[in-house]
C-alpha cells in the first residue's frame, strides 16, 4: 500500500507498523500495565452516538473554530508526541508544516527531535510548546523564556507525569535505559531496512531542546540520560504560578482530571486545561478524558478553554468530544503513524483524511456549523462501559 492509497487513519497505521521494528512501534502503540487505558479511551467514544437532523442546508459546511484569540480551520491539532526523529528524521518539522498549512495547531513535545527553534521558524504562529518540568527548575525557567523571546503564542505544562510509568512493552523488547536489546529484537531490525539504513547513518536522534544544558560536545545519549535524569520532577501548584508569573501568552495544563484541580487551575490563572490521560502511558486505571469532561466543563467550562486529548480516531470522536463540551481535540498517535508512514507527505495525508471526515460527518448529522454542535446530538449510555472490551 501506498500513502496515496490509505482511506483512513487505520490505514497509516498498518503502514507505520510495517516501516518500523517492533520496539519502535511497540514504544508508540503501547499503554502501561495490561493496557486496559488503551481500549478504555476508544471505548468511550464507541459508547456514545451522533443522532442526525435531516431537512438541513448541509450544501456549505463551516468546521472553523476560535480558540485563544484565533480562528482556526479546524476544531483539532496535532498534540505532541515525542522522539519522533527516531521513527521518522525530521518528523518534528514535517508535523510542524503540515499544520501549519492546514491552519491547525501543532504542539511540539518537551521530548521533541527538533529545537523549538526550529519550530518558530517553520510555524511561527501554529507551533506551541510543549514543557516537562526540570527538576532543576531554572532549566524549566530557561525553557519559558527561550519559548517567549521566540513569539511561541503557547505553553502546555504537561502535570500527569509524577513517576516513571511501568510500560510493560519497552522493558519486554529491552527498550529502557541501558538498551538490553533481545536477540530477536535485533534480528527483527534488520527486516526493517529503510528505518535501519536511516538509523544507521544518523544514530540517535539528538533531543534539540535540551542540548543547551548538557556539556559542550555532548552526544544524543548523553543528552537523553540528561533528560532522563530531570524528568519527572515533582511538580506543584507552586510551579504553576511561577510558571504563570513567567509566561506571557497563553498557558495550557495538560493531563488534569479533576474538576478540584480544573478549579485550581482557573485560580492560578491557567487559560485553558487539556483534559488528557497521556494516551493512557501513565496510570492504567484511570479514566477516559471523554468520560472525565462533562464535570471538568461543569466547573470551569464558562471561565477557561477545555480541550480532549485520548482515544481519538474517527474524525466523527472529535464531534462527539465538542457535543460533550470540549472546546478542541488533539490527536497524537493518528498524526504519528502518517508521519512514521509516509514522511511528510504521510503527516498531510492524516491531517487531510481528519478533516474529511468531520466534514461529511457534519453533513451527515444536518450540522452545517460547529457553532451549531450540542448535546442533543449525542446518544448513548455513557456509563455502560465495557461493552467494547477487546478480548
Amino acid at each position: 500500500m501506498t500513502i496515496d492509497k490509505c482511506i483512513n487513519l487505520d490505514d497509516l497505521r498498518a503502514m507505520a507498523k510495517k516501516r518500523v521494528p517492533k520496539l519502535v512501534y511497540d514504544f508508540i502503540e503501547g499503554g502501561v500495565d495490561d493496557e486496559d487505558g488503551l481500549w478504555r479511551n476508544e471505548d468511550a467514544f464507541q459508547r456514545r452516538s451522533l443522532v442526525p437532523r435531516y431537512m438541513v442546508d448541509v450544501s456549505k459546511i463551516d468546521q472553523s473554530v476560535e480558540l485563544f484569540g484565533r480562528t482556526w480551520s479546524s476544531p483539532y491539532g496535532i498534540a505532541p508526541t515525542g522522539g519522533i526523529g527516531n521513527y521518522r528524521r525530521g518528523g518534528d518539522l514535517m508535523l510542524a508544516r503540515a499544520a501549519r498549512d492546514a491552519n491547525i495547531p501543532f504542539i511540539m513535545s518537551g521530548a521533541s527531535n527538533a529545537s523549538m527553534e526550529d519550530m518558530a521558524r517553520e510555524a511561527p504562529e501554529h507551533g506551541w510548546y510543549q514543557m516537562y518540568t526540570a527538576k532543576d527548575r531554572s532549566i524549566s525557567e530557561d525553557m519559558i523564556r527561550r519559548a517567549a523571546d521566540l513569539g511561541i503564542p503557547a505553553l502546555v505544562v504537561t502535570v500527569d507525569v509524577p513517576v516513571h510509568s511501568n510500560r510493560e512493552r519497552n522493558r519486554r523488547n529491552g527498550f529502557t535505559r541501558p538498551l538490553r536489546l533481545t536477540l530477536g529484537t535485533k534480528l527483527d531490525t534488520l527486516r526493517h531496512p529503510l528505518w535501519l539504513k536511516d538509523y544507521m547513518r544518523h544514530g540517535f536522534a539528538m533531543l534539540e531542546n535540551w542540548k543547551p544544558y548538557a556539556p559542550a560536545g555532548a552526544t544524543a545519549l548523553q543528552v537523553g540520560e540528561l533528560m532522563a535524569q530531570q524528568v519527572p520532577a515533582n511538580l506543584t501548584w507552586t510551579d504553576i504560578e511561577r510558571f504563570r508569573a513567567l509566561w506571557p501568552r497563553t498557558l495550557i495544563l495538560k493531563g488534569v482530571m479533576r474538576a478540584d484541580d480544573a478549579l485550581r487551575a482557573a485560580e492560578a490563572g491557567v487559560d485553558g486545561l487539556m483534559v488528557s490521560n497521556h494516551g493512557a502511558r501513565q496510570l492504567d486505571r484511570a479514566p477516559s478524558p471523554l468520560d472525565v469532561l462533562p464535570a471538568l466543563d461543569a466547573a470551569v467550562g464558562d471561565r477557561m478553554a477545555l480541550m480532549l486529548d485520548g482515544g481519538v480516531r474517527r474524525g466523527a470522536d472529535i464531534l462527539i468530544a465538542l457535543a460533550s463540551g470540549a472546546k478542541f481535540v488533539f490527536l497524537g498517535r493518528p498524526t504519528l503513524y502518517g508521519t512514521v508512514a509516509g514522511g511528510a507527505a504521510g503527516a498531510v495525508k492524516a491531517v487531510t483524511i481528519v478533516r474529511e471526515e468531520i466534514e461529511k460527518v457534519m453533513a451527515q448529522i444536518g450540522c452545517p456549523s460547529l457553532d451549531q454542535l450540542g448535546p442533543e446530538f449525542l446518544h448513548g449510555d455513557p456509563e455502560d462501559a465495557g461493552r467494547n472490551i477487546r478480548l
